[in-house]
């Protein structure tokens, strides 16, 4: 059994509710949601993202 680590979660959590937001405003993607520009939410997503591939440790890797 994988033991998450904290990054992890995070970004379970965060997906979590971003699926949420997405299912009570009955769209597929943020980039369908008039509120995209300085969403919280998603925002809190993207750096959940970062966190989970960096694991915390900034700077940089490439996409």
């Amino acid at each position: 059994m994988q033991t998450l680590d904290r990054f992890e979660e995070a970004l379970i959590q965060k997906t979590k509710e971003l699926k949420e937001c997405q299912k009570n405003k009955n769209i597929d993607s943020c980039l369908k949601c008039k509120e995209i520009v300085g969403c919280k939410l998603r925002n809190e997503y993207v750096d959940a993202v970062y966190k989970s591939m960096n694991k915390g440790q900034g700077g940089g890797f490439e996409f």
